[in-house]
């Protein structure tokens, strides 16, 4: 992903300067989109200022290896689900020196649909860090998303609204 598409190099350049702006710095938990939000982030110059690091945790033992997602959750929920992304998010900003973190596990196809959990579904999770919220305590917010199309379409709809969902969470 060396080029982005106009809307998405907008989009990701409005993210930087959010981030810099604040001295903020992203870490992602990826799966199904296998590390394309950071690649996204990382093809800007000077993403270094920013982007601390990011997981591709596809698998279910990495999600508990990596980021210490608990096995239980896995199986009570589904890796696909709100439980798992949001634990993805979290342990991704208490295993970086970031302090906003974005994660994403969802069914991108063809196969590995289900009735419940059609190809498209996608869990998207962002987590700030405790300096940056009122409580004094992490914050974490999920969202269900509804992909359309084939396993690229999927995958390029999440990377976009990834983005966008950190934008408006820091703006």
């Amino acid at each position: 992903m060396s080029e982005l598409p106009a809307d998405q190099q907008a989009t990701v350049e409005a993210l930087a300067d959010a981030l810099r702006s604040r001295g903020l710095r992203l870490v992602t938990a990826e799966s199904c989109t296998g590390g394309l939000i950071s690649a996204a982030c990382t093809s800007l110059a000077g993403s270094s200022e920013w982007f601390e690091r990011g997981f591709v945790t596809y698998s279910n033992e990495a999600k508990t290896e990596l980021l210490g997602v608990p096995t239980r959750l896995i199986e009570q929920h589904g890796a696909v689900s709100e439980a798992v992304a949001r634990a993805m998010a979290e342990g991704a900003l208490g295993r970086s020196r970031a302090q906003v973190a974005v994660s994403v596990t969802g069914i991108a196809g063809p196969g590995g649909g289900t009735p419940g959990k059609p190809v498209g579904t996608v869990w998207l999770a962002i987590c700030r860090s405790a300096g940056l919220t009122r409580i004094g305590s992490p914050v974490t917010t999920a969202v269900l998303l509804h992909g359309s199309g084939d396993r690229a379409a999927v995958r390029r709809q999440t990377v976009l609204k990834a983005i966008q969902a950190l934008l408006d969470a820091l703006t």
